[in-house]
């Protein structure tokens, strides 16, 4: 039904979000793999604003950074997913569902708010997509390092309409 079509579009531009154009991976592998319906997307990780810095640090220790940064940070990757997802599927209308999210937050041994810092995504994925779409299981792991010593890492697995149901 194309008069449906470009409603996620739509409502990224109503919440004032844009999408980053996403650099080439760091390392050896592909961003985001589809198998029939599902697509996988590897874990992304929090660029400063030039896309080519990484944001770095600890969660929760002197001299890292709060609950509410890493919470930005969240936040800017599950636009950073949305822009790799949209690469691959042309049209974000063709997302039936976000399936999941996993997401590591590099911080302390007595760090205990990962669910707190993964929600930055979590909620704007649901803002994106609405509860029936964006509504997602969800695992949020605390790590002691993660790759370059980034604050936060998350991946996503969301499912694509046929095109032949668009």
């Amino acid at each position: 039904d194309s008069e449906v079509m470009g409603r996620t579009e739509d409502r990224l531009a109503e919440l004032g979000l844009r999408l980053p154009a996403m650099p080439k991976p760091l390392a050896s592998y592909v961003p985001i793999v589809q198998s029939g319906s599902m697509v996988y997307l590897s874990g992304h990780i929090p660029f400063q604003d030039d896309m080519k810095s990484l944001h770095v640090g600890k969660v929760g220790v002197a001299g890292g950074f709060t609950v509410e940064q890493a919470q930005g940070f969240a936040r800017t990757i599950a636009l950073e997913l949305m822009s790799t997802l949209k690469g691959h599927v042309g049209e974000l209308d063709r997302v039936v569902r976000i399936v999941k999210i996993v997401g590591f937050v590099n911080c302390a041994d007595d760090f205990t708010q990962q669910p707190e810092v993964i929600n930055g995504c979590s909620d704007v994925l649901t803002d994106i997509f609405g509860a029936e779409r964006g509504a997602h299981a969800r695992s949020a792991v605390g790590t002691n390092s993660l790759p370059r010593n980034v604050p936060v890492e998350i991946e996503m697995i969301a499912e694509l309409a046929s095109e032949a149901k668009m």
